[in-house]
């Protein structure tokens, strides 16, 4: 029993090259892929609501829309905002809402939501977008998955300085121990002293 070889045809030299010049592609693509940095899922989002009538961006990514101007001044980092306020995530998902107006130290708060209280006046009410990382990026506070967009209606009372913030706080605990105790203030109430 023989063996006989089968001769092979050469292959043409076009051929080979386009060959060579596929598997030099695939694998330029594979190293770009594989290096390639993750996507915030949620940018896709944040694209599209950056061209909706009335919204507004800042260049830290804050997405924002004036519901109401507000007028006068607006809050520092030294101050403390009485604002109602109620946050959401994408889906609608209510995480946290003021019961009653609540006192936020501007310098406090996640930092999208406190560049957001800055540009705020008396008055104003506001929609607010914070990008996970102007929000709370990869922590996980109750109520709030890891890398969550926030959404925020946000509503601006009133704001005064922290030193007159402090002041009206320990005014209230003196007022406190005092009641505590049981004693008025010298002259505070109490029965008239007949003179």
């Amino acid at each position: 029993m023989s063996i006989t070889a089968v001769p092979l045809k050469p292959v043409k030299r076009g051929i080979l090259v386009y060959l060579w010049i596929g598997v030099a592609v695939a694998v330029v693509a594979a190293i770009a892929l594989a290096f390639q940095t993750p996507v915030d899922p949620t940018a896709g989002f944040l694209s599209h609501n950056a061209r909706a009538a009335g919204v507004k961006t800042t260049p830290s990514g804050l997405q924002y829309q004036v519901m109401a101007p507000g007028a006068g001044a607006s809050p520092t980092d030294d101050d403390v905002a009485l604002i109602n306020y109620e946050g959401r995530l994408l889906d609608g998902t209510v995480f946290d809402k003021s019961q009653q107006p609540t006192p936020m130290p501007v310098a406090g708060v996640v930092p999208g939501f406190s560049e957001a209280l800055k540009l705020m006046h008396k008055g104003a009410k506001y929609r607010i977008w914070l990008k996970p990382s102007l929000a709370y990026a990869d922590k996980s506070p109750p109520g709030i998955p890891a890398n969550s967009t926030l959404v925020f209606d946000v509503e601006m009372l009133e704001f005064i300085p922290m030193s007159t913030y402090r002041q009206i706080q320990q005014q209230q605990q003196m007022l406190q121990q005092q009641g505590a105790a049981g004693g008025l203030p010298p002259g505070a109430g109490g029965p008239p002293t007949g003179r």
